[in-house]
């Protein structure tokens, strides 16, 4: 029997919800969590101050408060993302790190308890300035183009999409 080249994309995404705050504010759904929204194209974002839970609820887009939630990756529904940097400054949400919570669903709106560490994300790429591997550059491009800094961007089995 021949051998088989083994292709990471045939691997199933992880199933489990995820919310992710990187450094700089940006809030990224994984496609499990964007489910449980609805893949809402527009959302609200709210916070609890005396839980200290952020919550997203779905909105209209008319909506004076709402935020546009874009597509992570130009190769189909994956990574949802919202530029939520205002929000976290105001909030005084840390973003000295990239986080990921488990969220929860509380009166139909997405929620993350904020009071949880979460789990701390580094990446695993650097900037360079070769380019060895394309797939990496194409990957890089698709963080960047979703305005994102390429070095604070956390691709991962379970927010990379798997075609």
């Amino acid at each position: 029997m021949p051998f088989e080249v083994f292709d990471k994309r045939m691997t199933p995404l992880a199933k489990a919800p995820s919310v992710t705050i990187q450094k700089r504010g940006v809030i990224s759904l994984n496609k499990a969590a964007h489910d449980l929204v609805d893949n809402a194209e527009t959302v609200e974002l709210l916070y609890d101050r005396d839980r200290q839970v952020m919550a997203l609820r779905v909105a209209d887009d008319s909506s004076p408060h709402a935020y546009a939630v874009r597509n992570g990756s130009k190769r189909g529904p994956g990574q949802a993302i919202i530029s939520a940097t205002a929000f976290t400054q105001h909030y005084g949400i840390d973003t000295t790190a990239t986080r990921r919570w488990k969220p929860f669903l509380e009166d139909g709106m997405l929620c993350v308890d904020l009071t949880q560490e979460g789990t701390v994300i580094t990446g695993n790429r650097t900037k360079t300035t070769a380019v060895a591997d394309p797939a990496a550059a194409a990957e890089n491009a698709d963080v960047a183009e979703a305005g994102m800094d390429v070095a604070s961007a956390v691709p991962t089995e379970d927010t990379i999409e798997h075609s």
